[in-house]
Order: structure tokens, then sequence, then C-alpha cells
């Protein structure tokens, strides 16, 4: 396994392959891997002839408020993860390798005017523009998302079906611990107490997926989710949606693919989950 810092040390190994017929698979992540992180690494490896993941912490995805210095890092064990699963390169690039001022942005109107888009109003620009740009350095054949983060997923999808990139877009299910909570990188920002109480988003999802169907409505599924959100004392909602999958955008029935989404915060940490019901 090679480590690569430099875009164009990156892209003379991928010429290099290209001519030799390769096929490349690529996952995008922000390090401090988990099972979650794992389960798309080794989807990557085994589709594909060469494996590519970046390890960067994006700063132009993280608001003036939010936790990017205090985002958890682990750059040896997620080498060593990566090394188990037979990754082939990670790139590893400075902030100051990928941006240059002025920025240039890539947006996406409607998609991300909802949900963690109305929440964090800048996330999806930064995300946008991080991952054209990774996929400009690495033109893989393949790129792989994890389902938890489902509003990027789609808006992902819209990217590079708008902006015509040759890349297939792999969604891959949410990995969970034993007792049902999403795996997230800032699942390590609770206590023990709240690591308990953070168990209310799972609870929350099972019991909407247990009652959605077309013959009921939004607003009586969601208010049964938010009602186990709100019996937890350390919890505090940011939002429970549902969206239509196609346009992230609020429904008033339930007649077409959606999406349920929620975000909480337990304590001072920001949590996400979801679920997804087809018609």
């Amino acid at each position: 396994m090679e480590i690569i810092t430099k875009i164009s040390d990156l892209r003379t190994k991928i010429k290099e392959w290209k001519k030799e017929g390769k096929t490349i698979g690529f996952v995008p992540t922000m390090g401090f891997l988990h099972e979650g992180h794992a389960s798309l690494l080794k989807k990557c490896r085994e589709e594909n002839d060469i494996a590519i993941t970046s390890n960067f912490v994006n700063p132009t995805q993280f608001g003036p408020n939010e936790d990017l210095e205090a985002y958890p890092r682990d750059f040896e064990k997620d080498c060593q993860l990566c090394k188990n699963i037979g990754i082939d390169v990670v790139f590893h690039p400075e902030p100051n390798e990928m941006y240059n001022n002025p920025y240039t942005y890539v947006n996406i109107d409607t998609l991300s005017s909802t949900l963690c888009g109305k929440s964090r109003p800048i996330h999806f620009k930064g995300v946008c523009t991080v991952v054209t740009k990774l996929f400009n350095i690495v033109t893989p054949d393949r790129a792989y998302f994890g389902e938890k983060d489902a509003q990027q997923l789609a808006i992902i999808k819209k990217i590079v079906k708008d902006l015509n990139f040759d890349i297939e877009i792999v969604g891959c299910p949410i990995i969970r611990e034993n007792d049902g909570l999403a795996k997230s990188s800032r699942n390590t920002y609770l206590n023990s107490e709240e690591r308990k109480a953070a168990l209310c988003l799972s609870k929350a999802i099972m019991k909407g997926k247990e009652i959605i169907s077309p013959a009921t409505t939004p607003e009586i599924v969601l208010n049964e989710m938010i009602k186990i959100i709100e019996n937890e004392p350390l919890a505090k909602i940011d939002y429970i949606s549902m969206v239509g999958l196609d346009d992230m955008q609020p429904v008033k029935e339930i007649n077409k693919d959606i999406l349920v989404a929620m975000a909480v915060y337990i304590g001072k940490t920001r949590l996400i989950d979801n679920f997804i019901y087809k018609v």
C-alpha cells in the first residue's frame, strides 16, 4: 500500500494503471475509519483492479462554529485498516494541496436546501466541491458512498449526472453497532450516558419503519418518531423529516420513494440516521 500526498504523483500512478486497462475504485473519506467505512473499502477492493481511498478532513464543508479542529483523526490506525483490506493507495493531501485562494466552488440547488443542507448552509457546497475535485484527480470507474449520508449520496449522484462524470456511484448500506446505533466517527464524542441516550435515534427509525405505508401520512409517522426522541432528556432534535428520494423535498403523502431522515443532538454531538421506504 502506498501513501500519496501530492496530486501530481497520484495522477502519474493513475495514468499508468489506465494505460494497463485496469479499473479504478475510489472511496472518499475524512478518516477516523470505522466498520462503516470498512464495508465501503471492502466492496471497492472486491469490484476493482485498483482500490484507492482519500483521507482528507475537508475544511470547506465545516461552518465557522463546527468541529473542524476537534474532528477525530487517527491516520496511523486508518492506514492499518486500509492495508488489512488490501487498498492500493491512500491519498492524504494537505489542505493547501487541495485548495488555492480564491476558492472555486461547486454547488447544487434544491437537493441541498433541506435536511442537513438547511441546518448546515455551507456544508454541501464544500462536499460538492471536494468530491468534484477528487473525481477529477482520481478519475475512478466506480466510487463508493454510505447510505447513512443519504442526502449526500443523492447529491453526488446528481452531480455525476449533471456534470457528465463517467463514474458509477455505488451506495452501501448503513452499518450499525450491535444495539442499533449507526456507526459514525462522531460517536467517539459521546460519554457513557450520552451513548445510551443516542439509542433513541435507532429506536425512532425502527418505529418509523414499522408504521410507514401508503395508507398512513407523513405527519403520523414523524409524530411517532418525534415522541421517541423527545422522551430522551439528553436529545435535542435538529430535524426529523420525510422527503422525496428524488428531490429531497418534503412530501404530503406517501406515494413515491421516500427518505425519512433525522439529525439529533445528544449533548453537544450531532448524529444522523435515516431509512428509505420504496412504494
